[in-house]
């Protein structure tokens, strides 16, 4: 049987842990070769890319800001000079910063929709010409969005709305980009065991995993075999869509 990203190249950004290592790695144990983006955390991506090569897999790191036009058009670069295409996109890149209304200053608007908004603009622009060119293969961008899009969380109203901008991304780059062989959808995490949530009070998560009808919070994983989903040949009749996947709490 052939490994279901046989012949495809990954571009995972914020691929130094959580989610995006996850989604890394297991695009790799499905036959893809994989560039591993990262902006501030090497060890995290090293560690991620010793696990890929020592089960086999081929893939490499590449430091950049996902939310910088130079930087994003270098690290599409490297990708494809490391491996001749590029077929999947993942961005995974962001940040979480709990801020009240009143704490919300235009440094830090700045910063979340950077980190959250604009690094997938970004991306997108800079890997859909070569996704383009290989829609026949792959041409998936899948985007990393949060179910606080849907229901905002006070203290990470900041958050929400900028995952919110992703899920609109998602739709609308999926209508224009959809008539060049690329498919754009989105995953929409709950609350789930990263570096990310490791600021929450362990009282929290557990309100949330009791509130939840599976009766947990995600790890990673849970959120990675969505993504791998949405990146595979089986979800090609799906486009502009974002999944909700946080075990039915919204």
């Amino acid at each position: 049987m052939i490994a279901p990203f046989h012949n495809q190249v990954a571009l995972v950004t914020g691929a130094s842990g959580g989610i995006g290592s996850e989604t890394a790695i297991r695009l790799a144990a499905g036959g893809a070769k994989v560039a591993l983006q990262y902006h501030s955390n090497p060890v995290g991506a090293e560690t991620a890319l010793a696990k890929i090569t020592a089960a086999g897999g081929s893939a490499i790191t590449v430091q950049g800001d996902a939310g910088n036009a130079a930087d994003a058009a270098r690290v599409v670069a490297a990708t494809v000079a490391a491996f001749g295409t590029l077929t999947i996109l993942i961005n995974g890149a962001g940040i979480s910063t709990p801020l009240s209304v009143g704490e919300m200053t235009s440094e830090a608007i700045d910063r979340e929709f950077a980190a959250n908004v604009r690094s997938v603009i970004l991306m997108t622009q800079a890997a859909a010409p070569h996704l383009a060119k290989n829609a026949a293969n792959g041409g998936r961008v899948v985007n990393v969005s949060s179910n606080l899009a849907f229901g905002p969380m006070p203290g990470l109203t900041l958050y929400s709305a900028a995952k919110a901008a992703v899920a609109s991304l998602t739709q609308g780059f999926a209508r224009e980009l959809g008539s060049r062989g690329i498919a754009v959808n989105a995953v929409a995490p709950g609350a789930t065991i990263t570096p990310m949530t490791e600021w929450l009070d362990q009282s929290v998560m557990d309100g949330i995993a009791a509130s939840t009808p599976l009766g947990r919070v995600a790890q990673p994983d849970d959120i990675a075999d969505a993504i791998l989903f949405l990146a595979s040949p089986g979800s090609r009749w799906v486009n502009g869509r974002t999944m909700i996947v946080d075990g039915g709490l919204i």
